[in-house]
């Protein structure tokens, strides 16, 4: 979380332990995305990854994105 902060990029993981930084213990970040996708969805991440860019990439920075097959939340932290 501080090399995202220190060189302004996004986190993107699949650890939930993320969402426990950012939130409860507060650390600051450019944003992260939570990727929960099962192993027989993985197929479609790409193309959803694709989808939240060219439909969200205004809103990605400095928010908490939980990012899954056919849903996306975003939360501004």
């Amino acid at each position: 979380m501080h090399l995202a902060s220190a060189e302004n990029r996004i986190l993107l993981t699949e650890d939930k332990d993320f969402g426990w930084l950012t939130f409860a213990r507060e650390l600051k970040s450019p944003g992260v995305i939570l990727f929960r996708f099962p192993a027989s969805a993985r197929r479609s991440l790409e193309g959803t990854v694709r989808w939240l860019m060219d439909n969200h990439a205004d809103s990605l920075h400095g928010a908490f994105i939980v990012l899954q097959p056919g849903q996306v939340r975003i939360q501004r932290k």
